[in-house]
């Protein structure tokens, strides 16, 4: 596969083997929850030893975008949000959909983008995985702020990995009273985020539903990637 073919298609359950015996080659068979599949690339961590399932939503196809979004509204209708809040960048995309899909005529988007007329006591430092030495401010528009006072917000991001990103969200949210009824995401990469939600309260790793599922992955002695999880688990 060329790089460009990733995210572009959805296959049907059990196209693409779960757990081959030599481990993964060049991409990894993420699931949704009717068994559909979606094969994401394979990241090298630094360590040469480890690697990541990738997903990058703004470069899928919209037939793809379309299932993740329409999957992640089913799986928080039951939370009843009344607004969407989506976490730059990649959750603008993923929160826009959602939003969608729920009915609703609009979502509230942060940013890290300073407008001259943002205030500085609606913003937080953060840092993301993929970029863990880049210190931003996450920004919420103050013109914004009517819109998820005293509402059922769901707090929208691409993908879950540290737990960083959301952690930031929370905290500029408490800062203005917010506390969102769930956290949504098109995939949860590894369980590494639990630890780092539970740390702000226990109930947020219990509050967080995402539509792919993937793990962190071992190099196998064949030179393929396994997962470091039992998938008969999930």
């Amino acid at each position: 596969m060329q790089p460009h073919d990733f995210w572009q298609e959805i296959h049907l359950p059990s196209t693409f083997e779960r757990q081959p015996t030599e481990g993964h080659r060049f991409f990894y068979p993420a699931e949704f929850e009717d068994g559909r599949q979606l094969r994401l690339p394979i990241r090298e961590l630094a360590d040469g030893e480890h690697a990541l399932a990738s997903l990058i939503i703004n470069q899928a196809s919209f037939a793809v975008e379309d299932a993740l979004c329409a999957s992640l509204a089913e799986k928080v209708r039951a939370f009843a949000p009344e607004v969407v809040v989506g976490l730059p960048t990649l959750g603008l995309t993923l929160a826009s959909g959602t939003a969608r899909k729920l009915g609703h005529s609009r979502y509230v988007p942060l940013g890290t983008s300073r407008k001259f007329w943002y205030r500085e006591d609606l913003s937080v430092p953060m840092t993301s995985i993929t970029s863990p030495e880049q210190v931003k401010r996450l920004y919420l528009d103050p013109r914004m702020l009517p819109l998820i006072e005293d509402r059922r917000v769901l707090l929208v991001d691409d993908v879950i990995s540290s737990g960083r990103s959301i952690a930031a969200a929370l905290e500029l949210l408490a800062s203005c009273g917010i506390r969102p009824v769930a956290i949504g995401a098109a995939m949860l990469q590894t369980d590494f985020w639990r630890d780092k939600l539970a740390t702000i309260s226990p109930e947020w790793p219990g509050r967080v539903v995402g539509v792919l599922r993937t793990p962190r992955l071992k190099r196998t002695s064949a030179g393929g990637w396994a997962p470091l999880f039992d998938l008969r688990a999930f």
